[in-house]
């Protein structure tokens, strides 16, 4: 059976209700991890492998902003990239990055700059989830690219969540460490608001609604299956793959997760 073609406001209820039921906000791991409940090493392999995925965005939206059509979607695009590849000032100076900032994140955390960003000891997990988004973003047709941006839609909630969370919870956490997420809380809105315009407007057919549902649901699973592959490996039964972070010890010996 064909489903009905939806009105763009009942559209973006369907959207909605994806993130609602499929956010990885609902995973037992960030539950762990913004509950204080993680021990030092585990929330350093949630930053290494975390960093893999934000180092991948500028490289999917770079796929994105050269297959759009106009002017303006590019520029629309190209600050997002921006946003996590940094630029440069009138002056000549960086004006900062996401991707500088998560490499901040993960030093606070204990972990070395280079290590970190050679990603080779991610899970891989996290290197198939993100692999295949690139492939997604890179692939599938445009419009369902942009709907597979829209857990942004979802994101602030949980910013709010893990900053409060982990500066609550982890004594040598501070907010310098989690810079990172202090403009995510208003670039997100803003990249949400556009995609999900976009969208709405685009998306004409039920064929290619059902489409957008679909890609939406495709990024919930990048992001779950992410932390799986952290739960399995750094909670229980804490099954590490070969050639993957080990935690120090001595930091694997403190907080048992429940």
């Amino acid at each position: 059976m064909t489903p009905d073609l939806l009105n763009p406001d009942a559209l973006e209820d369907a959207l909605r209700q994806i993130g609602a039921e499929r956010y990885h906000s609902l995973h037992p791991f960030h539950r762990l991890l913004h509950d204080g409940k993680l021990n030092r090493g585990q929330v350093q392999a949630w930053a290494l492998n975390r960093y893999y995925y934000q180092a991948a965005i500028p490289v999917k939206d770079s796929w994105l902003m050269a297959r759009l059509g106009t002017s303006e979607l590019r520029r629309e695009w190209r600050r997002r990239i921006e946003d996590h590849d940094g630029c440069v000032g009138p002056d000549g100076k960086s004006m900062g990055s996401g991707i500088e900032r998560w490499l901040k994140l993960a030093e606070g955390a204990g972990l070395d700059r280079d290590m970190v960003m050679r990603a080779d000891q991610i899970l891989p997990e996290t290197r198939f989830a993100v692999d295949a988004y690139v492939h997604f973003v890179r692939d599938r047709s445009v419009l369902e690219a942009v709907a597979s941006s829209l857990t942004e839609l979802f994101s602030p909630t949980i910013i709010s969540e893990r900053v409060s969370g982990m500066l609550a919870h982890y004594d040598w956490i501070t907010q310098d460490t989690l810079a990172y997420f202090t403009p995510r809380l208003t670039q997100a809105p803003q990249d949400a608001d556009f995609a999900l315009t976009y969208v709405k407007r685009l998306a004409d057919t039920a064929e290619k609604q059902q489409a957008v549902l679909g890609a939406l649901r495709f990024k919930c699973d990048v992001l779950w299956s992410q932390l799986n592959g952290l739960y399995l490996a750094y909670v229980s039964p804490g099954m590490i793959p070969p050639g993957c972070f080990v935690p120090a010890p001595e930091r694997a010996a403190e907080a048992t997760c429940a």
